[in-house]
């Protein structure tokens, strides 16, 4: 007797994800505001394969990266992963092509990226990343410019100003202040992770991260003092004044008040981006009551085409993801996340007004009209139950008398109203 086969899971693999047309609904009013976002600031779409080569991502991230993502080799004996973000990839670009692009670059791409690693809320094994990038210019309109699309991009998708906050610090600053507070090199990697740590777990915790890093005892009370600072006034009297990285800083905070955004930024010692990625201004943007991780985050990496064999090049960059939007987005907006409705639903009665509704969405797609026709005749109640719950703002329903009268009604879904429309001639 034949083995009975396993049933398949109708489940995605854990941590992947299906989109039905509702839940398409909110990743496109998230990809519709990143596109027009990225066209309003003027940021260039580019895209790339989806399997980079092993040895990239190692290059930047080191070798414990096949850990965290989806390596594998393919028949030739090939070292590939699928792509854990763009950065490195955007970086292999601009080499390839770095005596033809003209500078600076500004880029835009959603890409779809993998990482095998512990779940939680905001977080999954597979993800949508908007990357906005500036390469090859040195001052802070880079970052100011970067700041700007992601803004916009918030408010394009119905995100409140009042709902977040970008917080804004300098990897620059936090070296000049160790340096102040008599920190030898040796220890700043370890000063920098207790900084980014703080908030995600106890001060005595941090304190025994230290001292098994190997710093002094009298050093646990001054990283304690870095992490009090809460204003730029404050970090400039701890340096004497005449910072350099402070002074881009205010520089930042000054181009946001010309872009409009400033509201929204905050000064944070804590943010850090990792420990040796980024060289300067960093940033990360949170909602307000601080529910879910970062929204988006980034910064200026000046090094890491160098790191991969290109020449020295100035750049700025930043990655959204939609998980955590998509998420904040629920939570502060409810039932109007999903987008507004928008396009007409077209039904009829009898298999005899079929024509005359197929030209009425003919004529109407030709206008520019977004129409879904029925393709099948149907009782009125169950047409207009079924156009309810769906996405169009409009209905029209063909029955006998409008043949007869070369006229129909077309009802707004939303306020009940109705109005004539004239039929085509068959």
């Amino acid at each position: 007797m034949a083995m009975d086969k396993p049933a398949i899971s109708f489940e995605p693999p854990r941590g992947m994800r299906d989109f039905y047309p509702a839940e398409m609904a909110l990743r496109n009013r998230v990809f519709d505001a990143w596109r027009r976002a990225a066209a309003l600031c003027g940021f260039q779409p580019y895209d790339a394969c989806v399997v980079e080569s092993l040895e990239l991502l190692q290059r930047k991230a080191g070798e414990e990266v096949s850990e965290q993502i989806y390596a594998f080799d393919d028949k030739s004996g090939r070292h590939l992963a699928l792509r854990a973000e763009m950065t490195p990839t955007l970086a292999r670009m601009v080499a390839a092509r770095q005596g033809s692009l003209q500078f600076p670059l500004k880029w835009s791409a959603i890409a779809q990226c993998f990482r095998y690693e512990r779940m939680t809320r905001g977080r999954k094994r597979e993800h949508y990343q908007w990357n906005i990038d500036v390469v090859g210019e040195a001052s802070a309109t880079a970052e100011a410019e970067v700041l700007c699309a992601a803004t916009s991009a918030m408010r394009i998708m119905g995100m409140p100003d009042s709902a977040y906050r970008v917080h804004v610090n300098n990897r620059a600053l936090l070296g000049e202040l160790l340096v102040r507070q008599g920190f030898a090199e040796e220890h700043h990697a370890a000063v920098f992770l207790a900084l980014d740590k703080r908030g995600k777990m106890p001060d005595e915790e941090i304190a025994a991260l230290l001292r098994a890093e190997g710093l002094p005892e009298e050093g646990v009370p001054k990283v304690f003092e870095l992490m009090s600072l809460s204003s730029l006034d404050e970090a400039d009297a701890m340096l004497g004044g005449g910072s350099p990285a402070v002074a881009r800083l205010r520089e930042l905070f000054s181009l946001a008040s010309l872009y409009g955004y400033a509201d929204r930024l905050v000064f944070d010692i804590s943010v850090i981006r990792g420990l040796s990625y980024y060289t300067g201004i960093v940033f990360e943007a949170f909602d307000t009551e601080r529910k879910f991780r970062a929204i988006f985050g980034g910064g200026r990496y000046d090094n890491l085409l160098t790191s991969i064999g290109g020449d020295p090049t100035p750049a700025v960059g930043l990655g959204f993801g939609d998980v955590v939007v998509g998420e904040v987005l629920k939570e502060v907006l409810g039932g109007d996340a999903a987008p507004a409705r928008s396009g007409i639903v077209i039904g009829y009665m009898f298999p005899e007004q079929r024509d005359a509704a197929i030209t009425l969405a003919a004529r109407l797609r030709s206008e520019g009209r977004d129409v879904d026709l029925a393709l099948a005749p149907s009782k009125p109640k169950h047409f207009f139950k079924r156009a309810g719950e769906g996405t169009a703002l409009e209905a029209v329903f063909l029955g006998p008398d409008d043949i007869a009268s070369g006229t129909a009604r077309i009802k707004n879904l939303d306020t009940r109203e109705e109005a004539a429309i004239d039929l085509p001639a068959l």
